[in-house]
């Protein structure tokens, strides 16, 4: 399990826009990485709007935001369209990253179990290092908290 001050695991990533997504080229600025588990339901549409909502506040501040769930990029850029979202997506359709991130795990829903993305949210430092996670995310606030912490950073 990741901790705090561990090495952010690097990943090269399909984003929503067609390109690749690659951790490693986004060092020497903080990244907020949030992980979701699926493109247009009810709790990830408000997590990237609650994030979309602070998208000037997060560049203000130094901080790139991108949001990744096991959808594809072609889905994501249909829920980014649909929703006028402000931050990147990208497609972990092999989990690796969510499995590197520790966030790959097993769930239940009425009594039945199975496997999926525990929302959880990363804050990196510039030096590719975890400044600070967050786990079980509750979507409601969690944007500001995470906006608060990456402006003690210092962007």
């Amino acid at each position: 399990m990741l901790q705090d001050r561990d090495k952010a695991p690097d990943f090269a990533l399909p984003d929503d826009g067609g390109g690749t997504l690659t951790l490693s080229r986004l060092r020497g600025k903080p990244v907020v990485l949030y992980f979701y588990p699926k493109d247009d339901t009810s709790g990830c549409t408000a997590e990237a709007k609650d994030f979309t909502r602070l998208a000037d506040q997060f560049r203000e501040a130094g901080v790139e935001v991108i949001g990744i769930s096991p959808d594809s990029a072609e889905s994501h850029a249909k829920f980014r369209k649909k929703h006028d979202l402000a931050v990147r997506l990208a497609a972990d359709t092999d989990k690796a990253a969510a499995m590197a991130y520790g966030v790959w795990v097993e769930k239940s829903m009425y009594g039945r179990k199975y496997m999926g993305v525990e929302r959880s949210t990363f804050l990196i430092d510039a030096k590719g290092r975890i400044a600070r996670s967050w786990r079980k995310v509750k979507v409601p606030g969690h944007a500001e908290e995470v906006l608060a912490a990456a402006r003690s950073l210092g962007g």
